[in-house]
């Protein structure tokens, strides 16, 4: 008998120690990772994988005692029950090592968290906001200033990004416009690419790269109005050739996730969008990541009147390709029952958690789920010189110069009286733009301490009004002061004795983002008030704006002889914004958004479409237009001056007759003609004359940024094949179609040399 319990006993252990070994296997980073990932699949309860479907906020100091009641006491349960697959907000390097060690070392399986932050223009060194660093055209350094970003939160534990957004908008009253890339899907795709690079890097199991998220999928920057959260309610031809270009261009780079988004389009949340997430994205695209709801957007298509109950709507989501739900609490709550009543396919969730999985052990976490959580990398790359000098250059490439009459710009570096004046003028949050949640707040360098580098001028400096009254946060409104004048005579007296005067207006950082619609684009509060009181008193003004969206200025478009879009630059817009104004810095950035000249124009973008009355071909009123102002954009898409001057010449096609699959070579020959070395962004744009579908009357197709020597000539290619003439129809069919093409190569998207030539 005490043999036989002794054989017993002995099989148990075999048999545990066999087990315990298969649960293992999946940590052999020699076998490849679909294996390892079936491997662990196997050893996974229902409730371990929809915890790995379940993402929640940062709901405790981990470095102090556990929850004792309330939701954080629950999602501090489900984290030790391994029913948690993603932590977001949780940062430092202390916090994610303590948070990871509950996941691998307290839970059944071990399975590593993959930490989630909106990491969109930099962590602690700021870069400028997204929409100023598409201006620069310069994907390399965009492509840098992401890494840079990065680096910073990979060694602050941090190993996702919700970044890039690379929603496409027309509509300046959105407040989110400062977070993407501007209204054209080619600029925007190219842009979407050079981010994700940078995120990701050739190696995602690298300590200093991130796992990036393309979003909002899809339409977001098509809301109605411009308010934020609102319906999106557009044609299938917009769909397929505006709004999703982008995101194919993501997934084909290889971006690891997806974002849903709050809107509606066709009636249906984007959230439980099936034709977006399921049709397009998982089977047209062939994606193998992962969706990620936004905010409780999950929770929200109840609201939206999609959903009766967090029951229903978990199941709609999950039907529809949602695989990790952030902080709605409904997948962890929800899918378990919806299973075992065979309402949702286990398949479903299967798919959804090996999507989750794949990621992690990409990342490496299963290898090393502390490889992110090194003290000693965080305090030294954390705001470094290197970054700061990065960003920097990323600043100064995003400035664009919007007029300068008589050549008031440059400043000259010695023997002026200079007059500096503004409520930004001395701001060292606002540069910091939205977004920017792991900033130190007054961090930025403020126009006042650029300038104060320079030392051969007198520089005199007077607030003249303030923006804002009350907390200017992320999470809170601002108020505006609209009716204290008390500064201005200050500051109009030294604007009188001045031989310049650079005054810095625009929108408080804090005036864009999630949540800051507006139905003005005029300069809040009296600044406008301010500028034309300085300008009584002394005309040789420079308006420096600062903002994270295009703002109407006729006003100032016709009256002030200088001005620069100089946005929000982040930690160093202010050694960037001096170093242009003082000409150290030539300035070569285009606009990648049209600037209306009043808020009733907008949307208004330059890829429109003509209309059957584009033009006063009658002499008469029946034709498209306003009666009270031009129908075109006070400054237009691709827009921008330097302190040197580019001659466009000699545009030339190889041929006037193509066939399908040939390629098309278009050259043009630009010259500096100016006193500086410049760089210019050499735009080329097509029109298809007629088609099955109505095409707008320009498209850009391509463009290059080059640096031209005074005196230089350079003669620049493109090439054009299908990928470029063709488009998508209502069904999202690619066709490339005989007839007649313009092409239009230029300075901006208005004044540009023009040819035709015709496809068989």
């Amino acid at each position: 008998m005490k043999n036989k319990n002794t054989f017993i006993a002995l099989l148990f252990l075999v048999q545990f120690s066999t087990l315990k070994a298969q649960k293992k296997l999946h940590l052999d980073s020699k076998r490849p990772i679909e294996e390892r990932i079936d491997l662990l699949m196997k050893e996974m309860t229902l409730e371990e994988k929809i915890g790995q479907m379940n993402q929640y906020n940062g709901f405790w100091d981990v470095t102090g005692p556990a929850p004792k009641g309330g939701s954080s006491k629950l999602k501090y349960e489900h984290l030790r029950k391994g029913w948690v697959g993603s932590l977001l907000n949780v940062r430092g390097v202390k916090q994610v090592k303590a948070v990871q060690k509950i996941a691998v070392e307290e839970t059944r399986l071990g399975i590593p968290l993959i930490i989630g932050f909106d990491v969109i223009h930099g962590y602690k060194t700021i870069s400028p906001i997204p929409l100023a660093e598409a201006a620069s055209w310069d994907l390399e350094a965009i492509q840098k200033s992401a890494a840079i970003a990065a680096d910073e939160a990979s060694a602050s534990g941090i190993n996702w990004t919700f970044a890039p957004n690379v929603d496409i908008t027309r509509d300046a009253r959105w407040g989110r416009v400062m977070e993407g890339a501007g209204e054209d899907p080619f600029l925007g795709s190219k842009i979407a690419i050079a981010r994700i690079r940078g995120f990701q890097g050739n190696n995602l199991s690298a300590n200093n790269t991130i796992v990036a998220c393309a979003k909002h999928f899809a339409a977001y920057g098509f809301v109605e109005s411009g308010r934020e959260y609102n319906t999106a309610d557009i044609s299938n031809a917009t769909l397929y050739n505006t709004v999703l270009p982008p995101f194919k261009a993501a997934k084909e780079v290889g971006v690891k996730t997806f974002m849903n988004a709050f809107n509606l389009l066709n009636g249906i949340p984007a959230t439980g969008n099936s034709f977006l997430q399921r049709d397009i994205l998982k089977n047209n695209w062939k994606f193998n990541g992962f969706v990620v709801s936004d905010w409780a957007s999950i929770r929200e298509m109840i609201a939206h009147g999609f959903a009766k109950d967090a029951n229903e709507a978990a199941e709609k989501a999950v039907l529809a390709g949602s695989d990790m739900d952030m902080e709605s609490y409904i997948y962890v709550n929800e899918l378990v029952k919806l299973v075992n009543e065979n309402k949702v396919d286990m398949a479903l969730i299967d798919d959804a958690v090996k999507r989750i999985l794949r990621v992690k052990f990409e990342l490496g976490l299963f290898d090393n789920p502390y490889q992110y959580c090194d003290e000693n990398r965080e305090k030294k790359v954390i705001n470094s010189k290197a970054n700061h000098d990065g960003v920097l250059e990323m600043a100064k490439k995003s400035i664009v110069l919007l007029k300068n009459e008589n050549n008031l710009l440059p400043l000259k570096k010695s023997g002026q009286k200079i007059a500096l004046i503004g409520p930004l003028a001395n701001d060292k949050n606002s540069p910091l733009g939205s977004w920017r949640i792991a900033s130190d707040d007054n961090t930025a360098i403020s126009v006042l301490e650029g300038m104060e580098q320079y030392k051969g001028n007198q520089l005199v400096f007077e607030k003249g009004t303030d923006l804002t009254i009350g907390a200017t946060t992320f999470t809170k409104e601002l108020t505006f002061n609209t009716t204290d004048s008390s500064g201005f005579e200050s500051a109009k007296k030294i604007a009188s004795n001045a031989d310049v005067v650079i005054m810095v207006l625009g929108e408080h950082g804090f005036q864009s983002g999630e949540g800051r619609s507006r139905t003005s684009l005029d300069l809040p509060g009296n600044q406008q008030e301010l500028l034309e009181e300085i300008y009584k008193v002394n005309k040789n003004i420079v308006l420096v704006l600062n903002n994270g969206r295009p703002l109407a200025l006729p006003w100032a478009s016709e009256n002030i002889p200088a001005i620069v879009e100089a946005w929000q630059l982040g930690s160093q817009s202010g050694n960037a914004i001096a170093q242009v104004l003082y000409g150290d810095y030539n300035p070569s950035g285009k606009l990648p958004i049209s600037f209306p000249r009043n808020v009733g124009q907008v949307p208004i973008y330059y890829n429109n479409y003509n209309t059957g009355r584009p033009v006063d071909s009658d002499n008469n009123v029946f034709w498209s237009h306003y009666s009270d102002v031009k129908k075109t954009p006070l400054y237009v898409f691709g827009y921008g001056l330097s302190y040197t001057h580019f001659e466009y010449s000699n545009l030339q096609i190889n041929k006037t007759s193509f066939f399908k699959n040939e390629p098309i070579k278009v050259s043009v020959s630009i010259t500096n003609t100016g006193k500086y070395t410049g760089k210019e962004v050499v735009q080329l744009y097509i029109r298809d004359v007629s088609g099955s579908l109505t095409r707008p009357v320009k498209e850009l197709k391509g463009f290059e940024l080059i640096e031209l020597k005074k005196g230089e000539t350079k003669i620049i290619h493109f090439t054009l094949t299908d990928k470029e003439l063709g488009f998508y129809d209502n069904n999202g069919d690619y066709l490339l179609e005989s007839g007649t093409f313009k092409v239009f190569v230029g300075t901006n998207s208005n004044d540009v040399l023009e040819k035709e030539f015709e496809l068989q």
